[in-house]
């Protein structure tokens, strides 16, 4: 079966969170159809991958199977948070752009509940 590499954010949206020097991203299947691809390919080992260049000390998943979401949990990403950060996103609600930039790779078969124009 071939797949095609898509960016996470043609199967699923998402939003970001803060408190002090960690980040909640949460990451919604856009239909219930992609939920088992998003809970095998968005793993923690992935995410902490994506977020690499900003080392964070960890990275935890909680699955809502019932919403087809996951909510990361990443501690130490802010730059020591609100207060303390020197840059211009503070509060880190840019991060949820760079996690659904992570390449994820998805089935023809469910090609067509893909959100956006097609790759090509």
């Amino acid at each position: 079966m071939t797949t095609i590499p898509v960016p996470l954010y043609r199967a699923a949206h998402g939003r970001t969170g803060d408190k002090g020097d960690r980040s909640n991203i949460s990451v919604i299947a856009w239909h219930p159809a992609l939920w088992p691809l998003l809970v095998e390919q968005v793993t923690p080992e992935a995410v902490a991958a994506q977020f690499r260049h900003r080392a964070p000390s960890r990275v935890q998943r909680f699955v809502l199977p019932k919403l087809q979401a996951m909510n990361f949990v990443l501690d130490a990403v802010l730059d020591g948070g609100v207060n303390d950060a020197l840059n211009l996103d503070t509060h880190g609600k840019s991060l949820s752009f760079l996690l659904l930039e992570l390449p994820i790779q998805v089935p023809p078969a469910l090609q067509h509940l893909l959100a956006g124009p097609p790759e090509g």
